[in-house]
């Protein structure tokens, strides 16, 4: 049994241990979602809702206990400016933990660890990536419009081909056959 067992070693020293969930919870906060193991998302869990809850409260020294735990600066002032904000009206379960099933190598259970937020985020995130997403494809197209001329702009000014290529148009547009190619020996070969 368990009993007084505060919580996981993972095999490790205290130190890689404390670097390890040290590193997963600025992970966490940064890409709001991380793929790790059972065990590990259990113990990140219970270090990055206690983050949160100082991020809550939002003072100087709040901010200083945090900061000694959190291994980027930008990281934390993105968890005191964004996302703390998010959970004013929450009271824990901040984070949520997915199983994902075993993984191939090793069959170690995965899971995601995620932050939880609201209809309203989660509404608003895919409104913003559909946008990114018709963005981009109207970059892409505007790209091969813009390559299409090119190359028929390209193909009525050369006749010949370039230098280093091996076979090419003739004046008549015809194609002509590649180059013969010299091995070490000065013997032609193909």
């Amino acid at each position: 049994m368990r009993h007084n067992r505060d919580h996981r070693k993972l095999s490790r020293t205290a130190s890689h241990r404390r670097a390890l969930l040290r590193n997963m919870a600025t992970a966490l906060f940064e890409y709001e979602r991380i793929e790790t193991t059972v065990a590990k998302a259990k113990e990140t869990r219970r270090l990055a809702e206690r983050m949160i809850t100082f991020a809550k409260r939002g003072d100087v020294a709040a901010r200083r206990h945090v900061a000694r735990f959190i291994m980027k600066p930008a990281i934390t002032s993105k968890l005191f400016d964004v996302i703390a904000p998010w959970y004013t009206e929450r009271a824990g379960g901040y984070t949520r933990i997915l199983r994902l099933g075993h993984r191939l190598g090793d069959a170690g259970e995965t899971v995601y660890l995620e932050l939880v937020k609201s209809v309203e985020q989660r509404q608003k995130e895919r409104e913003d990536r559909l946008a990114a997403e018709e963005a981009k494809t109207a970059g892409k197209e505007g790209r091969k419009a813009a390559r299409k001329e090119k190359e028929a702009a390209a193909e009525g000014e050369s006749e010949r081909p370039g230098r280093g290529k091996r076979g090419g148009r003739d004046s008549e547009g015809g194609v002509v056959a590649p180059a013969k190619k010299r091995t070490r020996t000065g013997v032609k070969t193909g």
